[in-house]
């Protein structure tokens, strides 16, 4: 009796474990599918647009450079309407100063690319406004709050089956015949078996970077599972940056192009400065990302340092502040895979495009079930 009781106790479950798999799933598969395939697009986004300079990456330095602020009174007559969102400044004397736009009335993003030597406008390139409408439609479908729900919602569901996944392609016996099904797929197999495998064996195999993205994801979104992620790393959870000091109307800034070259010999491996600016004229410190690369939404590999605009001293912050930046940009790194470089990218990418197919895989698995079930009743 015992054993029959513990052996019914486990069909329920393995039978709980299967319905949570399959139909929160089903429900959600538009949408997982969409939030997955304008995710994976997202990935090369910071090289497609890093591409698209061309030539205008470039510079032949002639004399003194302008100063930042020379380089906005320039921007603003050549392409007015547009406002500075960030500054891109290399470690390189020969590439060019990059200004990320925003056009608040048609709501739109461009890259700026100017000769910070001249001031002329090398490039004025729209590129990066696909990703920045594709990174909304992610997020929240351009349905605002509503949408972000929706989406929070479908990722809470894509979550969960990875986990339930994982307990049904579990085998119960590790024999060699369960190991070749699980780890293997029959390319020679009839479309209904492929397809299994293709489901089963890619979807164990992504397990891992599809369960860090969806989770990252939902990190991001839900601002209290941020802040037990800060707390886990001893970070401060309070918005710090709205207490750095505000600009005296009594003083003049310093140019920022001197700071962020005194900052590269102090970090001589770092590749470029990403300098936000949308509050130039209202905050007294500069706040520079030092980075080996700059990212849409994240970079790769950055510190976080802050300047008085008067004097140009380091403006210090407290540890806790610290890692409160470092760990809101490794969550991005993760969720955007820019993580051990190019295999990190690569990676995502193919996590993407598998988690893109399982809810189709899976549909087609419960479908063709279906179907067979009908006949099974008709004969």
């Amino acid at each position: 009796m015992r054993a029959n009781k513990r052996k019914n106790n486990k069909t329920i479950l393995m039978r709980l474990v299967s319905w949570l798999h399959l139909w929160p799933s089903l429900v959600s598969m538009i949408i997982v599918v969409f939030v997955c395939l304008t995710g994976t697009i997202l990935v090369y986004c910071d090289e497609i647009i890093e591409a698209s300079a061309g030539e205008a990456k470039y510079v032949i330095p002639v004399g003194e450079k302008l100063t930042l602020e020379e380089l906005f009174e320039i921007q603003k007559k050549e392409i007015p309407g547009i406002l500075p969102s960030y500054v891109l400044y290399y470690n390189d004397s020969n590439r060019s100063v990059v200004i990320n736009g925003f056009d608040p009335k048609n709501i739109r993003l461009s890259m700026i690319y100017m000769n910070p030597y001249t001031g002329e406008v090398l490039k004025y390139d729209k590129t990066i406004h696909f990703f920045f409408a594709m990174a909304h439609l992610h997020a929240e479908m351009l349905l605002g709050p509503v949408g972000g729900w929706i989406i929070g919602i479908a990722t809470i569901i894509f979550v969960l089956s990875t986990l339930t996944g994982l307990v049904l392609w579990w085998p119960r016996r590790w024999t060699r015949s369960t190991r070749q099904a699980s780890f293997t797929i029959k390319w020679k197999a009839k479309f209904k078996r492929l397809n299994y495998d293709l489901h089963n064996v890619f979807g164990f195999y992504s397990l891992i970077l599809c369960f860090v993205l969806g989770t990252t994801g939902l990190i991001l979104f839900f601002q209290p599972m941020m802040d037990l992620t800060m707390k886990s790393f001893g970070a401060t959870t309070v918005d710090w940056h709205k207490e750095l000091p505000k600009a005296d109307s009594n003083k003049v800034f310093m140019d920022a192009f001197p700071v962020m070259d005194q900052t590269f010999k102090e970090y001589p491996k770092k590749k470029v400065i990403k300098y936000w600016v949308y509050d130039y004229h209202k905050s007294g410190v500069f706040a520079f990302h030092v980075a080996d690369m700059a990212g849409l939404k994240s970079d790769e590999n950055n510190d976080i340092l802050y300047f008085d605009k008067y004097d140009g001293t380091a403006y210090p912050i407290t540890q806790e502040m610290h890692l409160h930046n470092k760990v809101e940009n490794w969550v991005w790194q993760l969720h955007m895979g820019q993580w051990l470089g190019q295999i990190g990218k690569f990676s995502t990418f193919i996590a993407g495009v598998i988690s893109t197919s399982l809810p189709i895989t899976g549909f087609l698995i419960w479908w063709g079930r279906r179907k067979k079930k009908k006949k099974n009743k008709l004969a």
